[in-house]
Formats: C-alpha cells, structure tokens, sequence
C-alpha cells in the first residue's frame, strides 16, 4: 500500500471527512426546516400541517376570507427587512407564483358578485375589514389542508395591541363571517365551540350580516347553494 493510500484510510482523516458530511447535512435540514422560503401552497411540507405556524406578510386580499401570504422564514433572524427585502403590497405582476393562497378556516364571509352573481349584503363590508385588519401586516399561518382550489385552509393568528387574535373567531365575532357551514373541508382547529358561541352573540346584537331581516338574509353556504 502507498503512502497516498494510507494518508486516505487514516482515521483521522476519515473522522474529517464524516464530521463535515455531517455538518453540510446538518446544515441543510436546518436550512429546509427554518430557512427556506416556500411559495406555494402545494410546496408546503407535510409535517407542517396541523402542527407548525409559518410566518410572513399579507401582500393581498382578494375576498372577505381569503388572502395572499408572501412567506417569510426565520423573520428578522433571517434578515428579512434589513438585509433581505419584504415586497411590498398589491404588487401581482411582481409577485406572480411568490405568494401562498390562504383561505382563513372555520368562517365564511359573505360573496361577492362574480360570474354574474348578485353579490350579498355585507360583502364589501367583509372585504374591507380584512384589509384593514391584516393586509401587509406580518402574522402566522397554521396550514391544516389543502382545499380543491390549490389554497391552504389555515388558522390565521394576527399580533395586535391586546395580543394574537384569531381572525376567523374576530370576523364571526363582528358578524362579518358564519361559522363553516359545509360538511366537506370544513377546519376548525378545535375552535369550532368557540366560534358557534361567537356568531350566536352576534346574532343577539344583530351584529353585521345579522342585522337583515330574515327574509332577506342568506348565510354564504345558502348564497352558495341558490346559485351552485
């Protein structure tokens, strides 16, 4: 055997060898599970669902309880806002396959119109507060399912002065939402209770939605059948 070939096989060397394979593996996991950037509600690892919140920023609001989610991992420790840039919001072109569709779980906003639907009472209502309430703001996202439409169902938990706020628990709250009336992909996180409780006391105050006359109103799931 040469001397190459017993520098190769020493044990230190082979201990060098394994240690960095090692750390560049290590390094990599770390790397997978705290730092890399998904952007794509398809993209999303299983073991998130149900178990992991992901950080980031609303960059859009296209309807009372759904949103756009531009993911930001490992928040400040990972530079973002100082040495990596946030964009900014509403900006589509910019942001086109970037962003995770979210569809807030356990509430159902009123409709609006499209596809030559009337669109219900209360529907802009509901758009504008969500915008007003998180749009490009940072919060988190817990990812429960993926629905038919390629968006993550998720509970959605916003920082505000008085602490992290349920948004699908605030909404139903204000009458702006019913709680999920649909059997299939219905997600509540264990909330469900909670949210009942919520809208019955809205509906006491005749809070938002509540407010019509019973002639003329439509929970979203009753809008939705009418006109399927």
């Amino acid at each position: 055997m040469s001397s190459r070939e017993v520098t190769i096989y020493h044990p230190l060397v082979i201990l060098y060898g394994l240690g960095t394979s090692i750390t560049i593996l290590g390094g990599y996991s770390l790397y997978s599970r705290y730092f890399k950037r998904i952007k794509k509600a398809i993209e999303i690892p299983r073991s998130f669902f149900r178990s992991k919140y992901m950080y980031g920023k609303v960059t859009s609001v296209g309807d009372g309880d759904n949103f756009h989610f531009y993911h930001l991992p490992g928040g400040m420790l990972a530079g973002w806002g100082w040495l990596r840039r946030i964009p900014e919001i509403n900006k589509f072109r910019e942001l086109k396959g970037e962003t995770i569709s979210v569809r807030i779980c356990g509430a159902d906003a009123p409709e609006r119109s499209h596809f030559g639907k009337p669109a219900q009472p209360f529907s802009e209502e509901a758009l504008t507060w969500l915008r007003k309430y998180i749009l490009g703001r940072c919060l988190y996202v817990k990812p429960l399912h993926l629905d038919q439409y390629q968006r993550v169902v998720a509970k959605v938990m916003v920082l505000k002065w008085t602490g992290f706020k349920d948004v699908s628990e605030e909404m139903i709250k204000i009458g702006l939402a019913t709680v999920y009336e649909a059997k299939a992909g219905a997600e509540f996180d264990g909330k469900e209770e909670l949210y009942r409780i919520q809208q019955y006391k809205a509906q006491k105050k005749r809070l938002g939605m509540w407010s019509l006359n019973k002639k003329d109103l439509l929970t979203p799931r009753e809008y939705k059948n009418k006109y399927a």
